[in-house]
């Protein structure tokens, strides 16, 4: 549908590229919010640099990987080493976290308005800044839950408690056995509810939030609807942008945004109802925020 290399379409101003968007977001009828990892970025969860190294420093010494995304993709020799990583990331990305300030500005922006926001991270900043959770639909899991690592049944399980209990007791780069998490059901070790493979459980809040979500999407079909994309990048394109580009493409009265730091951008078939902005998201949501708050 679209052309293979799309192109950049933010070439007026930044200042009268803000101000586009933010008409449209005082006189659309809905706004659906596709948020992505850039968000968290700009609110200043980065996975690597200062932030990883303030926190894993000994993780790098050990295993040599120098960023929180590696860390959770290393071959671990043993459970209680998984879990002495996995526990502290938790704790630090999902727990002991305040809501970043982006989000909490995007919620200012929104929370009067019919919004629907759907999201790849797994990170609960949504929650955490306030927003309406059955208006919530996070697609690729949570860092607070657990699954049958064999998928034997369709149940997440809520980790803080043991997550909080690993943390405290980890020694020497391992957790006590007896707090390794095993599945209810079938024995077998419990695994993070995050999607990388064919045994991500949909569990029956997943489906609850994408039946909402889709009929979100269904009543506001015909109507002036703002996509507004916010940090999305190039890994998992088909779940926001690219149903975003076709949703505009197909709604004469649609508005595809989108707000990224270097990757602001969309097909030339849609550049007429788009509004693309390179720059860093925290600074793009607090102009909005100028007189509307």
């Amino acid at each position: 549908m679209f052309i293979r290399k799309p192109i950049v379409t933010s070439t007026g101003s930044c200042s009268a590229q803000i101000d586009r968007l933010k008409k449209e977001m005082e006189s659309t009828d809905a706004i659906v919010i596709g948020a992505g990892a850039g968000l968290s970025v700009s609110a200043g969860f980065a996975y690597d640099g200062e932030r990883f190294e303030k926190n894993f420093a000994e993780f790098r010494q050990r295993y040599g990987f120098t960023d929180m995304y590696s860390g959770g993709f290393y071959p671990y020799a043993s459970p209680e080493e998984y879990w002495a990583w996995w526990s502290r990331h938790i704790l630090l990305n999902r727990y002991d976290i305040a809501a970043g300030v982006p989000y909490l500005t995007l919620l200012q922006l929104v929370k009067d308005r019919d919004y629907f926001v759907l999201t790849t991270n797994v990170d609960h900043q949504f929650q955490l800044a306030g927003f309406d959770k059955k208006r919530l639909f996070y697609t690729q899991g949570d860092y607070g839950l657990w699954q049958c690592s064999k998928a034997c049944h369709d149940k997440t399980y809520d980790n803080e408690d043991t997550v909080r209990k690993m943390v405290a007791e980890q020694k020497d780069f391992k957790i006590p056995a007896e707090l390794i998490p095993r599945c209810p059901v079938c024995g077998a070790p419990m695994t993070m509810n995050l999607r990388c493979d064919h045994l991500f459980v949909q569990d029956e809040g997943w489906y609850a939030a994408a039946k909402r979500y889709e009929e979100f999407l269904r009543h506001h079909k015909n109507g002036h609807v703002l996509f507004l994309e916010l940090g999305v990048g190039a890994n998992t394109p088909g779940i926001i942008k690219y149903p975003f580009w076709r949703m505009t493409a197909e709604n004469p009265k649609a508005v595809y945004a989108c707000v990224n730091y270097g990757e602001a951008l969309c097909p030339a078939e849609i550049g007429g109802q788009a509004i693309c902005i390179d720059g860093d998201i925290s600074v793009v949501l607090d102009e909005l925020a100028v007189g509307a708050l």
